[in-house]
């Protein structure tokens, strides 16, 4: 029986380790050939290391798949190129594309340097805008193709320590968005994925204390076999007509968020000074501030 991507070719960053690693691994398993790229860096983005995407790719071949691993840097934007270049020399095109790459700089905001900041977004958000530019051209040509996304609750409803990944995960929506409405005519779709799984990401979480612990031992339930499914649903066919979407997977649980738009509103007709936005202001829009939650708070459930 054929699988749900039979025959489409997928590129998945970040693809030798965790969520990237389920993700390859499942697409294959559905028949599609995949380009594994992974150079093998640690989590703050140092070192690197070619074993992660190759040892990924002979996982595939040994069940009978098709892959190719790829192990440059999607944060020289040039490599991007490469990488399209690479699937399309092998495998003659390239239909879905999973940015999932990414590293960690955390750091309290006023201890945060210019290089977590700048790294974090070279990677996560100018990585994905290059490997999307590269494989757009591609997809217009063929009017197909589907791009996920990960972003994560830490941009979309906050964490500390985490201004620099936060800003990059919600370009990463943006990012998103915007490809859905400029590649819509072309009938390229891309949708953006906040992934809930114990990996790398989240194991630099602090358990000092008991309630850190009770945290992580709740979150080392969730695997990152539990987000490939949806993102190899949303690569195929069968998701046609969905994109411009935020999606989240916690376990066994999805969840669709909603975007920003106009909650509430004051006018006046002579026009606003300080004096009067202060006499109206909180009184008609305090009750409607979003609090300064994080993650966690929201997501207050045992994952199901």
């Amino acid at each position: 029986m054929a699988g749900i991507v039979q025959d489409k070719v997928a590129i998945v960053t970040g693809a030798g380790r965790g969520i990237g690693r389920a993700i390859a691994l499942m697409l294959a398993e559905e028949g599609a050939k995949v380009v594994v790229n992974d150079i093998g860096v640690a989590l703050d983005g140092s070192g690197s290391d070619t074993g992660p995407a190759q040892e990924v790719v002979n996982e595939i071949k040994k069940k009978g798949g098709a892959a190719i691993a790829s192990t440059i840097s999607i944060g020289d934007p040039a490599n991007a190129d490469k990488i399209v270049a690479s699937a399309i020399e092998t495998f003659g095109r390239v239909d879905i594309l999973v940015n999932n790459a990414g590293i960690l700089r955390d750091k309290i905001f006023h201890r945060m340097s210019w290089s977590d900041w700048s790294d974090v977004i070279s990677v996560h958000l100018h990585g994905s805008f290059a490997m999307s530019r590269a494989c757009a051209t591609h997809f217009r040509e063929q009017n197909s193709g589907s791009m996920i996304h990960m972003t994560s609750t830490s941009g979309l409803i906050g964490n500390f320590g985490q201004a620099n990944y936060m800003a990059a995960k919600m370009g990463i929506v943006g990012l998103s968005r915007g490809i859905a409405l400029d590649m819509q005519r072309f009938n390229i779709r891309s949708n953006a994925i906040a992934p809930f799984a114990w990996g790398r990401m989240i194991g630099s979480i602090p358990t000092e204390t008991d309630a850190e612990k009770e945290r992580v031992a709740r979150l080392q339930q969730m695997t990152p076999e539990k987000i490939a499914p949806l993102v190899v649903y949303l690569g195929s066919d069968k998701a046609a007509g969905i994109s411009g979407q935020i999606f989240s997977v916690r376990n066994n649980e999805i969840f669709l968020f909603n975007q920003t738009r106009p909650i509430r509103s004051i006018h006046r007709s002579e026009g606003w000074t300080p004096e009067r936005l202060d006499a109206q202001l909180k009184g008609a829009f305090g009750p409607s501030f979003t609090p300064l939650d994080r993650s966690a708070e929201v997501f207050a459930w045992d994952p199901i």
